[in-house]
């Protein structure tokens, strides 16, 4: 009995495969002879798909393109024009004149300029002839990579500057827009919280649409709504009532006053920029609290300044090549302040 527990073992010793967890080469005789592949790679199957930074960017949603900017510009500037005049009949104030009328009242007009800085955006990318040919040989070329990187930093730089702007710069964005001043707390909150109703909920919708509206002499009712994350998720998941059969947030969009006023359902969307901490750490509700957002989306009313990305011609230097990619980005323009507004403490 002792001499098959010996036998065996050495039969078990003489065929254990030597293996590695670094990835790097097997040189034991046993896999040599067994398979016959010396490389680990032979038998390995790579996805030759390039696969991203989970990023994610939603400003082409929710913001219209001033599109008459070009790169040759420094600013950009609109105009706001306010109008007067004085009274006509006393008691009507209307303008109204008789046959004989020798004095007419006139119009006068105040043009007030608003100019926001157009910052060049710039990024180069560059690589070695033979990191050229080695990334060809694998497939899997470095310039189309690096490109996609490229890609992904402008898409995400737009994106951070549409929604909060820059605070080195000291440019605001949509959601934390200082012209804004239709800011406070929601009325009830707490959306999450399992103990606000779905009516709550619309009368804190329904308040800030009501707010907006009439900040702009009941002319601009807003039409578009963003959310945090979690508070659209509670809305998506959660139905009206135990005998409902629709969620709390198709219930918003069809009972919002911008429904009524509108004769559209309310555009509700979610916002990562909204919630308490952001990537700098500051969100853009006080202090700490998250925000809803409500406006239209309208390029009369509010708009982002882009000029689209430029390219210098490849330069060849040494062994390297490189090329620049350039553009601008601006400020968010709100050219009608009274057609936003924002609540804290969802």
């Amino acid at each position: 009995m002792n001499f098959a527990k010996t036998e065996l073992a050495a039969v078990m010793q003489a065929t254990k495969r030597l293996r590695f967890t670094d990835g790097l080469l097997t040189f034991d005789r046993q896999t040599i002879d067994s398979a016959g592949a010396f490389l680990i790679g032979e038998l390995e199957r790579l996805d030759p798909r390039l696969h991203e930074p989970l990023a994610s960017v939603t400003w082409t949603r929710d913001i219209d393109l001033r599109e008459d900017v070009s790169i040759a510009d420094e600013f950009s500037a609109f105009t706001n024009s306010s109008f007067a005049a004085a009274n006509g009949v006393q008691g009507s104030g209307k303008a109204w004149v008789g046959k004989d009328a020798s004095a007419i009242t006139g119009i006068s007009l105040d043009i007030g300029k608003t100019t926001s800085p157009l910052g060049l955006w710039a990024m180069q990318l560059g690589w070695t002839i033979p990191e050229l040919e080695s990334a060809l040989k694998l497939g899997r070329p470095i310039d189309q990579q690096k490109f996609a990187g490229m890609q992904l930093k402008y898409q995400m730089d737009i994106d951070e500057q549409v929604y909060i702007g820059d605070t080195a710069l000291g440019l605001t964005g949509l959601i934390n827009a200082t012209a804004v001043t239709n800011n406070t707390n929601v009325v009830t909150g707490a959306w999450t919280g399992g103990t606000t109703t779905p009516a709550q909920i619309l009368a804190d919708v329904n308040e800030l649409l009501n707010s907006v509206w009439a900040a702009s002499g009941f002319a601009v009712c807003p039409d578009s709504l963003l959310l945090p994350p979690l508070q659209y998720g509670y809305l998506v998941s959660n139905i009206v009532s135990s005998a409902g059969n629709i969620s709390i947030l198709e219930f918003l969009r069809q009972n919002s006053l911008s429904n009524s006023v509108n004769g559209r359902p309310l555009s509700v969307q979610p916002l990562k920029w909204l919630t308490g901490t952001t990537r700098s750490g500051v969100g853009p509700g006080s202090s700490g609290k998250d925000r809803i957002a409500a406006y239209t989306k309208d390029p009369m009313r509010v708009r982002f300044p882009l000029v689209p990305l430029q390219r210098t011609p490849l330069e060849f230097r040494d062994l390297r090549q490189l090329t620049t990619y350039y553009g601008r980005l601006g400020a968010v323009e709100v050219v009608y302040p009274e057609t936003i507004g924002y609540r804290d403490g969802v």
